[in-house]
C-alpha cells in the first residue's frame, strides 16, 4: 500500500508526560532555539489531498493510506475552525484511507461532521496513551466513540501499561514504540512484551514501530540512533497478525 503524509495544520501545545519532548518542538526550535510552545498555523498543504497533476489526476492515488496531522494534533483547539473544512475533504477523497493520530480524543466531538453517523469508513482514529493514567482517562473514552477504526498507539511508551480490559473486537490494532530524541526517555522491552502478550491472548494484532533512541532489553541499556529505530524494532520480530481460516 502507498503512503504519504498531510498536514493541514502545523504546530502543537503539550498536555500530557509523553509531550515532554515532542518532536515537533524539536523541528520548530532548530529555526528558533528560543522557542518555548510551537505556534498552531494552517499550512500551505492544507488541501494536498484535492491536488491534481497535469493530467487531472490526483497527486495522492487512491488506495493511498494518508498519515493525518503528524505535525499537530488534528484535534488541537487552535484548528477548530479548519477542522470542518479538513473532515470535508476527507469526505470528499473517500478513496483514500486517512490514519489520525490523537492525545486529543476527549475532544473527537468538536467540530465533528453532521454526517459523520457511525464514522467514516476511511478513516482511522489511534488513541495515544504514554502511561497507565493516561490510558485510564483516554481509552474509556475512545471506546465509547463512533468510530469504525480503531486503534490503540502506545508511544512513547514510558512504563508497563496494562490495557486488557479495554482490549476486544472494537480494537483493531494495538501499537508500541519508544521515545526518539536526544532526550528520549528508556523503552523498556519488558513493558513491549509485556502488551504484545495482552493482545495475543484478546487476538488483536499487535506492532512493535520502533524502539526509540534508548532502549532496555535484557538489563543493558542500548542507544540507537534515529534511522535504525523502525528497523530494529522489525528485527525483533514481535508483531502479530491474526490469520483467521476463510
Amino acid at each position: 500500500m502507498k503512503t504519504a503524509n498531510w498536514n493541514p495544520w502545523h504546530g502543537c501545545k503539550k498536555i500530557s508526560e509523553g509531550c515532554r519532548y515532542c518532536y515537533v518542538y524539536r523541528q520548530d526550535s532548530r529555526y528558533n532555539p528560543e522557542i518555548q510552545s510551537s505556534e498552531v498555523r494552517k499550512t500551505s498543504s492544507f488541501d494536498l489531498p484535492l491536488k491534481r497533476k497535469r493530467d487531472k489526476s490526483f497527486k495522492l492515488e487512491s488506495g493511498t493510506l494518508v498519515f493525518t496531522c503528524f505535525t499537530s494534533d488534528f484535534f488541537v483547539d487552535e484548528a477548530d475552525n479548519w477542522r470542518t473544512e479538513a473532515w470535508k475533504i476527507i469526505k470528499e477523497r473517500s478513496d483514500l484511507i486517512f490514519y489520525i493520530f490523537t492525545k486529543r480524543i476527549d475532544r473527537f466531538n468538536v467540530s465533528l461532521p453532521p454526517d459523520w453517523g457511525d464514522g467514516y469508513e476511511n478513516v482511522i482514529i489511534g488513541c495515544t496513551i504514554e502511561n497507565q493514567q493516561r490510558a485510564n482517562y483516554r481509552i474509556p473514552i475512545f471506546r465509547e466513540l463512533p468510530i469504525r477504526h480503531k486503534t490503540i498507539i502506545c508511544a512513547p511508551l514510558l512504563e508497563r501499561v496494562e490495557l486488557r480490559e479495554w482490549l476486544d473486537k472494537s480494537i483493531e490494532k494495538v501499537a508500541a514504540s519508544g521515545e526518539s530524541g536526544n532526550e528520549a526517555r528508556i523503552c523498556d522491552y519488558e513493558w513491549v512484551l509485556d502488551i504484545r502478550e495482552q493482545c495475543i491472548n484478546a487476538d488483536i494484532p499487535f506492532c512493535f514501530h520502533q524502539t526509540g533512541a534508548k532502549f532496555l532489553k535484557d538489563g543493558k541499556l542500548y542507544r540507537i540512533i534515529r534511522k535504525y529505530q523502525i528497523s530494529q524494532a522489525k528485527k525483533a520480530g514481535i508483531d502479530y497478525r491474526i490469520n483467521h481460516p476463510g
